[in-house]
Parts: structure tokens; sequence; C-alpha cells
């Protein structure tokens, strides 16, 4: 790949011509060339949270009138790591996600296990309707593909570790709430009125196989990798003094989605 592209782009030589881009497809483990990006012939779908934690794959979304919710105290704060080291552990992203799922602050949402392979391709888009007793929040969305319990360990696994049951982290996001209506200029949550809250995550290619489970989890802090939210609205929280950071108990309507791009099989 880098060979041709300096060859056309450096040396200007001719020869067959690049594709607009080449992409490494996790989960099936493989590279894949596209002619445009985001790939020609996505199908929009939506996965829906439902209510007992389902998560549905389905051709709309609309939030609807019941809710999960969760009490999100700065004070303890979810981390992105489950390993207890001092300060960023740079391997969080590949981190088996299990131990932030049995949080009492993480909302868990999940698929029945997949009959065929499906292929998720190009951007994704968070539509949350939540709403808080505070005035402030982060919402922060993880996509999670979860491997069958049955699955092999490949020979170089770490000690101490399976991938029977591995919550692949695929991707991930956070999304100030503040910002919600444009990032010119923040707005506080009026305490128990439930709100839009939308955002991007970034352009995924990514096949959760037949038999694995999609999950998404939804929380509120992120320690250390995104800084604390006080929960209380002030117009620098970088300002916020300790009576500022206060828990909250927030809601996540049933029928907030995450919208994808399926590709259809190759």
């Amino acid at each position: 790949m880098e060979l041709r592209f300096f060859e056309q782009h450096l040396l200007g030589k001719s020869g067959k011509a690049l594709p607009e881009a080449y992409m490494f497809e996790t989960g099936a483990n493989r590279w894949r060339a596209f002619d445009a990006w985001p790939p020609n012939g996505l199908a929009t779908r939506y996965l829906v949270l439902g209510e007992d934690g389902s998560l549905a794959l389905a051709d709309g979304a609309a939030p609807g009138a019941t809710f999960d919710e969760f009490v999100s105290d700065p004070a303890k704060p979810v981390p992105h790591t489950g390993a207890i080291a001092i300060g960023m552990n740079t391997e969080y992203m590949t981190e088996d996600q299990r131990f932030a799922a049995r949080r009492p602050d993480v909302l868990v949402y999940e698929s029945e296990p997949l009959e065929a392979d499906l292929t998720l391709a190009g951007p994704m888009l968070a539509d949350l309707m939540v709403s808080t007793t505070g005035t402030d929040a982060d919402w922060v969305v993880k996509l999670i593909d979860v491997h069958p319990g049955t699955t092999a360990d490949p020979d170089d696994l770490a000690e101490g570790q399976r991938m029977g049951g591995y919550h692949m982290l695929v991707r991930s996001e956070v999304m100030p709430g503040r910002f919600r209506e444009g990032f010119e200029r923040p707005v506080a949550f009026e305490p128990g009125v439930p709100d839009q809250v939308r955002f991007e995550l970034w352009d995924v290619l990514h096949t959760f196989q037949k038999g694995h489970r999609i999950q998404i989890q939804v929380q509120s802090t992120w320690f250390p990798l995104v800084a604390r939210n006080p929960q209380t609205f002030l117009e620098n929280p970088y300002e916020a003094r300790a009576g500022d950071y206060r828990s909250a108990t927030h809601r996540l309507m049933h029928g907030s989605s995450l919208r994808v791009g399926v590709l259809p099989p190759q």
C-alpha cells in the first residue's frame, strides 16, 4: 500500500489507481479496499436501547416514555480501566470491558447472539433522550463486541486472561451535555426535564461474527480519560470547587439509539 502511494504521489508513476480508502476490518481481521468512504451501498439501521437491557437492530428509532436510571457520583467515577495503575493505562482500548459492565452506574444493553455476520461501516450517530436531577452531565457511549463463552484462547494471550466472554471495545465517545446545542454556547440542563443529546462516534469498519452479541454501554464518567463533570452547571467547569461536585440521578429513555451503517455481505 505504502509503496504504491509513494510511487504515485511522490514519483508521479502511473499505474493502477489507488482506492479511496484502505481499511482494516476489525472482527474479520483483514484489509479491504473501497472506491468511496463511507462505502457505497450502506443500509442505515439503528441499534435501539430497550427495556430489560435489550438491544435490537431496527429500521427506525423513537424515544419512548420508559427509562433506565442510575446515580452518577463524581466522587466515585467509572474508571477507564480495571487495572490498578497510576495515571493513564495506555492499553485501555483493548481491555475487557466486563469490569465496567458490572458497575451500577453503567447502563448495559445487549443483543441476542447474531445468526449471521454483521458488518458496520462508516460514521455512527448516538441519539440519546436523557434527563438529570443536576444541571450538567457528560454522556459516554461505548460499542462493544461480546465474544461467545466458547471462544478459544490464542497461544500468546497474557496469563490470567480469557477470550471466552471477552467484551471487546469497538468504538467509544463522550459528549459533554452542556454542548448538546452546539459548541459555541454551553447550556444547562433543566432538572428532571428530558432533553436530546446527539453526537458522532468515530467511523468504524467492524464485523460482529455469527454467535457474537452487540453491546452498548452508557455512562457519565470515564476517569481520568475524561475530567470529572461537577454535574453543577458552571460557565467554566475547570474552576469548580469541592462543593460544586454533586451526585445526580440520570435517566436514559428507552428508544434512544445508535445510528449505524450496515455493509452488505461481501
